[in-house]
């Protein structure tokens, strides 16, 4: 695996990694976010689904932990942990079907839930950058 750090001056720019991050995805990739709030996982996730192919809206699954989307070359599963209490509700959930299954799962808040993500999950750190919109990717590819 490989870190990298990616300066993303604005939304254009998340735009332009999250399409070709979605494009470059394969079945059983696991895209662990993680970042304040406000730090833009939800926008960054808008822009996987749209490099999957997927025209839906993207909203982020605060109060259904996970949500399908299908429509892409891909499944689209979007996970936000923020209100798992503990790793229980993540196997009420099935997550191991949609973590190690044929779609792509992006998952926010994934600090949360670190000990049942995959080894080879995709790890990007958001953060606030100096500049107004500006934001710091630290990826573990």
């Amino acid at each position: 695996m490989k870190k990298q750090t990616v300066i993303i001056k604005n939304e254009s720019e998340t735009a332009a990694f999250g399409i070709d991050l979605g494009k470059r995805a394969c079945p059983g990739t696991v895209i662990a976010l993680t970042g304040d709030l406000g730090a833009g996982k939800t926008t960054l996730t808008k822009a996987i689904a749209q490099g999957l192919g997927i025209s839906d809206m993207i909203t982020s699954p605060t109060f259904n932990i996970v949500k399908e989307y299908d429509g892409g070359r891909l499944p689209l599963y979007h996970f936000d942990v923020y209100r798992i209490g503990d790793a229980d509700e993540m196997y009420e959930l099935g997550y191991e079907e949609y973590f190690y299954g044929n779609g792509v799962c992006v998952v926010e808040w994934a600090d949360l839930i670190e000990d049942l993500l995959p080894e080879n999950a995709v790890r990007i750190q958001l953060e606030y950058g100096g500049e107004e919109g500006e934001r710091i990717y630290r990826c573990i590819f």
